[in-house]
């Protein structure tokens, strides 16, 4: 309890407000209506006064950043997983999010990197790719991914530096509910920004799902607005990045109206169709829920 306590008042101090208070405060910077066409909805911006240090102060300690299992990434991510981490509905909130985020970048060709890839990429149709690179760990799962034209295998838990790409590579790096595994996220957050292009954005999106042996400490112990702002905060300390935002994309459908009593009378087929349109949504609306938070280089 004791240890429990001193991790819980060093992770808090990485932020002015208290991420475990920043539920009631996240609305100082709220956007007003910006993206109100657009399905994803933003939680807040992220600006130096979120946060107790500047760039550089990294407030981190190994104690943050520690896992249950902290064995070799490689044995445990050796043999192939075919499966989704996340549910349907969450799995096409994200690409309706990218298509929206993809298509609203003025350029002919888009380069993209996929860090933590696997076997399937959730990018959009409908967008002219150039390079579509995946970095990963495992190899059968990347090579099976038909959206990657490349891959990398490497364990960025073990090696963070991504020396075979060139500075100012890539118009979008994407994070699929891996950011919290990430145990050198100072490094490979600086290593984003390197790769990235000028007006490039990167996106770290996560759910409420994990593998809770090997993520870290402090994730475990926040909840979803805590995890936002550690998410937030590795921009913040690891580079100079010009915008920060945090989103909840997960597309919520409206509920179908109940036909009347006499209208179900008359055909009562229209009763089950309704209850079957209802049960529906109901399963989307309570499945998994979905954030990102954006960096824009």
């Amino acid at each position: 309890m004791i240890h429990f306590l001193i991790l819980w008042l060093h992770v808090g101090d990485a932020f002015t407000v208290p991420y475990t208070l920043q539920s009631q405060s996240m609305n100082r910077h709220q956007l007003p209506s910006s993206r109100s066409s657009l399905s994803a909805k933003s939680i807040c911006m992220f600006d130096e006064n979120d946060f107790a240090g500047k760039q550089g102060d990294w407030p981190y300690m190994d104690s943050d950043l520690n896992r249950l299992d902290n064995s070799d990434d490689s044995v445990f991510y050796n043999s192939p997983r075919f499966v989704t981490h996340i549910d349907d509905g969450a799995i096409s909130s994200l690409t309706e999010f990218y298509k929206e985020e993809f298509t609203s970048i003025n350029k002919e060709t888009l380069d993209v990197l996929d860090l933590c890839s696997s076997w399937i990429s959730h990018l959009p149709e409908g967008v002219t790719y150039g390079k579509v690179v995946g970095l990963g760990m495992n190899e059968g799962e990347l090579a099976a991914n038909k959206q990657l034209n490349d891959f990398v295998v490497q364990d960025l838990n073990d090696n963070p530096i991504m020396s075979q790409f060139e500075d100012n590579s890539f118009d979008v790096i994407c994070n699929v509910v891996s950011v919290d595994y990430l145990t050198k996220p100072l490094e490979i957050f600086q290593e984003m920004h390197r790769i990235l292009r000028p007006g490039g954005i990167s996106l770290m999106s996560f759910s409420n799902r994990c593998f809770p042996t090997k993520a870290i400490a402090m994730w475990l112990q926040a909840d979803e607005i805590g995890r936002l702002t550690i998410v937030g905060s590795y921009y913040h300390y690891s580079a100079e990045w010009s915008f920060i935002e945090a989103l909840d994309i997960k597309e919520m459908q409206p509920v179908p109206e109940r036909p009347s009593a006499g209208d179900v009378m008359k055909n009562p087929s229209l009763g089950l169709a309704w209850m079957n349109a209802a049960s529906a949504v109901a399963k989307n609306n309570q499945g998994d829920p979905m954030f990102v938070v954006k960096g824009v280089k």
